[in-house]
């Protein structure tokens, strides 16, 4: 496991308890170079903007499928940057170059291996290749990392959920665990427009209005 490094320009003991700070890393080697435009921060940006009712920023990567490259901005947005939460897109499937879990793995302190079955399981329902979706999900000191789909919809969908034709909420998204995550590893209390994502606490880690 890589050395966390002990100095940063920025410690999570300086920011707000209230402010989270989220790291979006869009990674792909053909988006990096200039190919092509990169979808994934701006629909991760849009998507945040529509679903958080608290306050927040963001602190944006582009970057090629190199392992040491992802590892070594993972840290810097967890141990420097002061990332409570951190969102990858990209480099999550079967091919050669797609090592963005081993990555993740690899500077993690715990996984948590919920968060991937349950994004498999919500694109499962729109295309059986979901299953060759590697996306995992791990715990680096007070820092939630997440794997996301590389497709702003798949981002959308595994984020918020699925709904029906009238827009009913048939199967809650990953993100409505995501606010309690970050409560439990010291993170600033989030709160989320229920219109886009419910945040789900237990009545006793609720705050009351």
């Amino acid at each position: 496991m890589p050395t966390r490094k002990q100095n940063g320009p920025i410690r999570m003991s300086e920011m707000s308890s209230e402010h989270l700070r989220i790291g979006i890393v869009s990674i792909s080697d053909r988006a990096s170079s200039g190919v092509y435009e990169d979808k994934g921060i701006p629909a991760l940006l849009e998507w945040f903007g529509a679903a958080l009712a608290s306050p927040w920023e963001a602190v944006q990567r582009l970057i090629p499928d190199d392992l040491r490259g992802i590892e070594q901005t993972l840290i810097e947005l967890a141990d420097e940057a002061g990332c409570q939460l951190i969102v990858t897109t990209g480099g999550t499937g079967p091919a050669p170059r797609d090592v963005t879990p081993e990555a993740t793995l690899a500077v993690a302190d715990k996984e948590m291996p919920g968060f991937g079955e349950e994004m498999r399981r919500i694109s499962r329902h729109f295309v059986p290749t979901a299953i060759l979706s590697r996306q995992t999900a791990v715990i680096r000191g007070q820092s939630l990392i997440i794997n996301l789909p590389g497709q702003p919809k798949a981002i959308r969908e595994t984020l918020e959920g699925l709904r029906d034709a009238d827009g009913k909420l048939l199967v809650e998204g990953i993100f409505s665990a995501v606010p309690y995550c970050i409560d439990l590893i010291g993170g600033p209390y989030i709160e989320t427009h229920a219109s886009v994502c419910r945040a789900f606490r237990p009545k006793s880690a609720q705050r009351v209005r």
